[in-house]
């Protein structure tokens, strides 16, 4: 089973993990393995027609039979994650993309350091069992407002890199950001998930303690924010010759839709890539989570419900 097309797959097996937290595995409906994925992978969840995106749990495998995903149900839902509690059950069919990977473990590493906060624990813990089967030295840092919201500490503490595991419950040992991060080998690398909130704490500890940018990697499925001071510019439908402005306080994909062009879109923010379109001519401001760095560099595609033009003009593929 390879390609990018959507996966028909249905849910085998569902369970409460923590509160308001749901373990999910998702198996092919005709049976055959799913693709292989790697430690910090990513799957889009599609359900009620929206599409979210979820971090793989578990050691990456080749051929896995099942993946495995957790989701967190919040009351800012904008409604994804409300209809997975709701309508996600076993035996509930749904599409699932191929794995993708924004947050990968860095090559060569000789020590890392995991640190999560709620929900951000599911890409670190397919981290943690990477590195452990590497061998390679780590730490993982758990952090959540108590121990009985942390989903899957007692699969954490029965792992066979249990006196790896640090849990920082805030009503028993709140985490102190900066001892944590203080002392570290200079060649080590961070690893963190969690709120934004949360992550941006941790990042802004680590440079003021001399870390290294280029060793710091966080996960987001959120969009680069839109700058002020947007500037209008013009795309090209190749195929048909046409030309569409887009003005300074409107998206690509509006400014086609005005037009009467319609392009495949989801969730609107740059994160399912849904609406990704190939570009033949022009220089992209990308502003998505969704195309990896090497593949924006290219600047061959880009996704118009976010990003824009670096210059004047954008020629489509349209």
């Amino acid at each position: 089973m390879t390609g990018t097309r959507p996966i028909e797959a249905r849910i085998a097996a569902r369970a409460s993990v923590a509160p308001d937290i749901c373990a999910l595995e998702i198996e092919a409906r005709d049976g055959t393995p799913l693709p292989a994925f790697d430690a910090g992978a990513h799957i889009d969840v599609h359900v009620d027609g929206f599409v979210r995106q979820y971090s793989l749990l578990g050691a990456p495998c080749a051929a896995p039979a099942r993946y495995r995903i957790a989701v967190l149900k919040t009351a800012a839902s904008r409604g994804g994650s409300e209809a997975v509690h709701a309508r996600l059950q076993a035996g509930s069919a749904l599409r699932i993309s191929v794995p993708r990977n924004l947050f990968p473990l860095q090559p060569q590493s000789p020590w890392s350091l995991l640190v999560a906060g709620g929900i951000g624990i599911t890409p670190l813990l397919s981290m943690a069992a990477a590195l452990h089967a590497a061998g390679s030295p780590f730490e993982l840092h758990y952090c959540a407002r108590s121990r009985g919201a942390m989903a899957f500490v007692d699969e954490l503490l029965r792992s066979p890199f249990a006196r790896a595991v640090h849990l920082h419950p805030d009503d028993e040992a709140a985490f102190d950001a900066a001892r944590v991060l203080a002392g570290r080998p200079g060649d080590a690398r961070l690893y963190v998930c969690g709120p934004q909130g949360f992550m941006d704490h941790v990042l802004h500890t680590a440079k003021a303690a001399g870390w290294d940018e280029r060793r710091l990697h966080h996960e987001s499925f959120q969009p680069v924010a839109a700058a002020h001071g947007d500037r209008g510019f013009e795309l090209v439908a190749a195929r048909s010759g046409r030309r569409i402005a887009v003005a300074a306080n409107e998206t690509a994909l509006q400014a086609l839709r005005r037009e009467g062009i319609e392009i495949a879109s989801s969730c609107e923010q740059g994160v399912c890539g849904s609406c990704l379109t190939p570009v033949l001519e022009g220089r992209v401001e990308h502003r998505d989570a969704f195309l990896t760095a090497q593949e924006q560099a290219l600047h061959d595609q880009f996704l118009p419900c976010c990003s824009r033009a670096l210059g004047e003009v954008l020629t489509l593929d349209l």
